[in-house]
């Protein structure tokens, strides 16, 4: 899927200046690595993995109109992913824990092929959650994220929990169960650029409530202690990640 090639956009800032920037578009949704970071990446998606916490700090892709239009079946298959070395959470892990399984990268996004089907149900991709949220807000949240896609035709995601110390843990491998969890979208094009966040604590809201929960990407990278969306040439990033426009993702929705 990241396949490497280069688009021209012209971006008319408030000065009047018009800039132009050659982006790559293979890695604007891959966050900066630190120092200690390995980026694993499968077909449809890319992630770091934290070891200490049993599960991904992020996972980054991005999605298309075009990818929606297939429908591979949903299997349910829940399986370790081959390229953690130091391994994953399994079924033992979840099982009994009053937790879901709940996806980071969703399937209903990998449905292009099986291959990108059966990839995201690997543990990397899972995060405790509990069954309200999964099954409630955070799947709103998703269903918005593909609407968003099919009428912008392309947009950037990195989504993932909030971890920190001293969480619970469920399973023999004392996976982290996080008390929030994140999802941030990038918009680029030659007329138009957006990037909103979205900040939901775990646990079961109202689906009205979602737009309650937004913050800037300036906001989230000071929560995360992460650099997201860094291959922007500078003006473009600073301008995005500064603030964002509601109403814009609102009446994508509508």
């Amino acid at each position: 899927m990241y396949k490497l090639f280069s688009i021209i956009l012209t971006f008319v800032f408030s000065s009047g200046i018009i800039c132009f920037a050659q982006i790559s578009s293979d890695n604007l949704s891959i966050p900066k690595l630190k120092k200690d970071e390995q980026l694993i990446c499968h077909q449809a998606y890319c992630l770091v993995y934290s070891e200490e916490h049993e599960q991904a700090k992020w996972v980054a892709y991005q999605l298309t109109d075009k990818m929606l239009e297939s429908n591979v079946s949903r299997n349910n298959k829940f399986i370790i992913d081959p390229l953690v070395t130091t391994g994953t959470a399994n079924n033992k892990d979840y099982k009994g824990s009053g937790y879901d399984r709940g996806h980071l990268a969703p399937s209903a996004d990998m449905c292009y092929s099986q291959n990108t089907m059966e990839e995201s149900f690997y543990y990397s991709n899972m995060s405790p959650q509990l069954p309200g949220f999964n099954r409630g807000i955070w799947k709103t949240l998703e269903s918005n994220v593909r609407t968003y896609a099919e009428k912008l035709n392309k947009i950037y995601i990195v989504t993932g929990p909030i971890l920190k110390e001293s969480l619970p843990q469920i399973g023999e491998n004392q996976v982290d169960v996080p008390e929030e969890y994140f999802k941030a979208i990038l918009f680029i094009s030659d007329t138009c650029s957006q990037a909103i966040a979205f900040v939901l604590p775990n646990n079961k809201i109202d689906n009205d409530m979602l737009f309650n929960y937004v913050i800037s990407i300036d906001e989230l990278e000071k929560l995360l202690k992460v650099n997201l969306f860094y291959k922007l040439p500078f003006l473009l990033e600073k301008r995005v990640e500064k603030k964002y426009n509601k109403t814009f993702w609102l009446k994508l929705t509508e």
